[in-house]
Protein backbone atom coordinates (compact mmCIF):
# COMPACT_ATOMS: atom_id res chain seq x y z
CA UNK A 1 0.00 0.00 0.00
CA UNK A 2 1.11 3.60 -0.71
CA UNK A 3 1.14 6.06 1.58
CA UNK A 4 -1.31 8.78 1.11
CA UNK A 5 -0.05 12.58 -0.21
CA UNK A 6 1.13 14.31 2.41
CA UNK A 7 -1.36 17.56 2.41
CA UNK A 8 1.11 19.94 4.49
CA UNK A 9 3.32 21.17 1.59
CA UNK A 10 0.73 24.21 1.67
CA UNK A 11 0.71 24.77 5.14
CA UNK A 12 4.14 26.44 5.58
CA UNK A 13 2.79 29.35 2.90
CA UNK A 14 -0.31 29.40 4.89
CA UNK A 15 1.04 29.95 8.24
CA UNK A 16 3.47 32.86 7.03
CA UNK A 17 0.12 34.66 5.77
CA UNK A 18 -1.16 34.59 9.15
CA UNK A 19 1.85 35.66 10.95
CA UNK A 20 2.21 38.67 8.61
CA UNK A 21 -1.39 39.71 8.82
CA UNK A 22 -1.06 41.45 11.98
CA UNK A 23 2.58 43.25 11.05
CA UNK A 24 0.35 44.28 7.50
CA UNK A 25 -2.51 45.73 9.79
CA UNK A 26 -0.19 47.63 11.99
CA UNK A 27 1.72 49.36 8.56
CA UNK A 28 -1.94 50.01 7.51
CA UNK A 29 -2.90 51.90 11.13
CA UNK A 30 0.86 53.28 11.47
CA UNK A 31 -0.21 54.90 7.99
CA UNK A 32 -3.06 55.88 8.77
CA UNK A 33 -2.31 57.51 11.71
CA UNK A 34 0.44 59.52 9.97
CA UNK A 35 -2.11 60.78 7.42
CA UNK A 36 -4.24 62.37 9.52
CA UNK A 37 -1.12 63.45 11.84
CA UNK A 38 0.24 65.59 9.04
CA UNK A 39 -2.35 65.89 6.58
CA UNK A 40 -4.93 68.37 8.80
CA UNK A 41 -4.89 72.27 10.27
CA UNK A 42 -4.59 71.79 13.62
CA UNK A 43 -6.10 75.60 13.85
CA UNK A 44 -9.00 73.74 12.54
CA UNK A 45 -9.40 71.34 15.32
CA UNK A 46 -13.53 71.25 15.79
CA UNK A 47 -14.64 73.06 19.28
CA UNK A 48 -18.41 71.83 20.68
CA UNK A 49 -18.58 75.61 22.09
CA UNK A 50 -18.84 76.84 18.60
CA UNK A 51 -22.38 78.43 18.41
CA UNK A 52 -22.86 78.17 22.24
CA UNK A 53 -22.44 81.01 24.90
CA UNK A 54 -19.30 82.14 25.97
CA UNK A 55 -18.83 80.48 29.87
CA UNK A 56 -20.06 82.14 32.44
CA UNK A 57 -16.83 82.45 34.33
CA UNK A 58 -15.81 85.50 36.63
CA UNK A 59 -12.17 85.74 36.21
CA UNK A 60 -9.72 87.71 39.21
CA UNK A 61 -7.79 90.35 37.43
CA UNK A 62 -3.97 90.44 37.00
CA UNK A 63 -2.52 92.06 40.49
CA UNK A 64 -0.61 95.20 39.42
CA UNK A 65 -1.64 95.49 35.70
CA UNK A 66 -2.53 99.26 35.74
CA UNK A 67 -3.25 101.08 32.56
CA UNK A 68 -3.48 105.10 32.70
CA UNK A 69 -3.60 104.91 36.94
CA UNK A 70 -6.55 102.08 36.63
CA UNK A 71 -6.56 98.75 37.60
CA UNK A 72 -7.34 96.52 34.31
CA UNK A 73 -10.06 94.64 35.20
CA UNK A 74 -10.69 90.98 35.19
CA UNK A 75 -13.08 89.08 33.38
CA UNK A 76 -16.76 89.12 33.84
CA UNK A 77 -18.70 87.64 31.41
CA UNK A 78 -21.23 89.79 31.21
CA UNK A 79 -18.32 92.02 29.24
CA UNK A 80 -19.09 89.89 26.21
CA UNK A 81 -22.54 91.38 25.32
CA UNK A 82 -23.20 93.93 22.91
CA UNK A 83 -19.29 93.81 21.36
CA UNK A 84 -17.13 91.57 19.49
CA UNK A 85 -14.35 90.09 21.66
CA UNK A 86 -10.95 88.73 21.19
CA UNK A 87 -10.65 86.32 23.67
CA UNK A 88 -6.92 85.12 24.00
CA UNK A 89 -5.71 82.34 26.20
CA UNK A 90 -2.06 83.12 26.86
CA UNK A 91 1.01 82.25 29.40
CA UNK A 92 4.60 83.90 29.84
CA UNK A 93 6.01 80.48 29.64
CA UNK A 94 4.45 79.58 26.37
CA UNK A 95 7.17 79.93 23.51
CA UNK A 96 4.44 80.84 20.89
CA UNK A 97 2.23 83.08 23.11
CA UNK A 98 6.19 85.17 22.80
CA UNK A 99 6.00 85.14 18.65
CA UNK A 100 1.99 86.12 18.19
CA UNK A 101 1.89 89.34 20.99
CA UNK A 102 3.15 91.92 19.12
CA UNK A 103 0.37 90.71 16.75
CA UNK A 104 -2.38 90.93 18.97
CA UNK A 105 -0.84 94.78 19.98
CA UNK A 106 -1.58 95.64 16.38
CA UNK A 107 -4.83 93.67 16.47
CA UNK A 108 -5.60 96.07 19.26
CA UNK A 109 -5.17 98.99 17.14
CA UNK A 110 -8.82 98.06 15.73
CA UNK A 111 -11.51 99.84 18.31
CA UNK A 112 -14.40 97.75 16.59
CA UNK A 113 -13.53 94.91 18.80
CA UNK A 114 -12.82 94.15 22.77
CA UNK A 115 -9.61 92.52 23.37
CA UNK A 116 -9.20 89.61 26.76
CA UNK A 117 -6.84 87.76 28.08
CA UNK A 118 -7.30 84.64 29.85
CA UNK A 119 -3.80 84.49 31.22
CA UNK A 120 -3.16 80.75 32.09
CA UNK A 121 -1.46 78.80 35.24
CA UNK A 122 1.68 81.80 35.28
CA UNK A 123 3.17 83.94 38.06
CA UNK A 124 2.01 87.32 38.42
CA UNK A 125 5.17 89.36 38.11
CA UNK A 126 5.75 86.71 34.92
CA UNK A 127 2.92 87.75 33.10
CA UNK A 128 3.35 91.36 33.92
CA UNK A 129 6.77 91.40 32.60
CA UNK A 130 5.79 89.44 29.26
CA UNK A 131 3.19 92.56 28.70
CA UNK A 132 5.49 95.02 29.44
CA UNK A 133 7.88 93.75 27.21
CA UNK A 134 5.33 93.31 24.23
CA UNK A 135 2.71 95.70 24.88
CA UNK A 136 -0.68 95.13 26.88
CA UNK A 137 -3.44 94.59 24.04
CA UNK A 138 -6.00 93.74 26.71
CA UNK A 139 -8.41 95.67 28.12
CA UNK A 140 -9.58 93.01 29.91
CA UNK A 141 -7.14 90.11 31.45
CA UNK A 142 -8.56 87.23 33.43
CA UNK A 143 -6.40 85.13 35.62
CA UNK A 144 -6.90 81.13 35.08
CA UNK A 145 -4.64 80.43 38.39
CA UNK A 146 -5.44 76.75 38.47
CA UNK A 147 -6.82 75.58 34.64
CA UNK A 148 -10.27 75.20 35.36
CA UNK A 149 -11.34 78.37 33.41
CA UNK A 150 -9.67 76.92 30.40
CA UNK A 151 -11.14 73.89 30.79
CA UNK A 152 -14.47 75.40 30.37
CA UNK A 153 -13.21 77.28 27.44
CA UNK A 154 -12.45 73.95 25.89
CA UNK A 155 -8.79 74.73 25.93
CA UNK A 156 -6.51 72.22 24.61
CA UNK A 157 -3.44 74.02 25.13
CA UNK A 158 -1.74 77.51 25.00
CA UNK A 159 -2.13 79.70 23.33
CA UNK A 160 -5.64 79.47 21.99
CA UNK A 161 -7.78 82.67 20.72
CA UNK A 162 -11.90 82.85 20.21
CA UNK A 163 -13.72 85.15 18.28
CA UNK A 164 -16.60 86.30 20.35
CA UNK A 165 -19.79 87.77 19.06
CA UNK A 166 -22.27 90.74 20.04
CA UNK A 167 -24.24 88.32 21.61
CA UNK A 168 -21.87 86.58 24.13
CA UNK A 169 -21.38 83.58 21.74
CA UNK A 170 -18.28 81.94 21.06
CA UNK A 171 -17.71 82.18 16.71
CA UNK A 172 -14.38 80.93 16.50
CA UNK A 173 -11.65 79.12 17.88
CA UNK A 174 -7.93 78.76 16.48
CA UNK A 175 -5.82 76.61 18.40
CA UNK A 176 -2.34 77.18 18.19
CA UNK A 177 -0.57 80.80 17.70
CA UNK A 178 -1.75 83.12 15.60
CA UNK A 179 1.07 83.92 12.81
CA UNK A 180 1.78 86.51 10.09
CA UNK A 181 0.32 83.62 7.62
CA UNK A 182 -2.80 83.03 9.70
CA UNK A 183 -3.87 86.30 11.18
CA UNK A 184 -5.21 88.22 7.55
CA UNK A 185 -6.13 84.77 5.94
CA UNK A 186 -7.73 83.04 8.96
CA UNK A 187 -8.87 84.85 11.94
CA UNK A 188 -9.31 88.61 10.38
CA UNK A 189 -11.68 86.92 8.19
CA UNK A 190 -13.64 85.09 11.16
CA UNK A 191 -13.77 88.90 12.78
CA UNK A 192 -15.36 90.67 10.22
CA UNK A 193 -17.65 88.43 9.75
CA UNK A 194 -18.59 88.50 13.63
CA UNK A 195 -18.89 92.02 12.87
CA UNK A 196 -21.30 91.93 10.17
CA UNK A 197 -23.41 89.64 11.79
CA UNK A 198 -26.04 91.48 13.93
CA UNK A 199 -25.41 95.19 12.26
Amino acid sequence: MSEPASTNDASPRGRRWLVSLPLLGFIALAGLFLLRLHGGDPSRIPSALIGRPAPQTVLPALEGLVVNGAQVPGLDPAAFKGKVSIVNVWASWCVPCHDEAPLFVQLAKDKRLQMVGINYKDGSDNARRFLGRYGNPFGIVGVDGNGRASIEWGVYGVPETFVVGREGTILYKMVGPVTPENIDGVLKVEIEKALKAGT
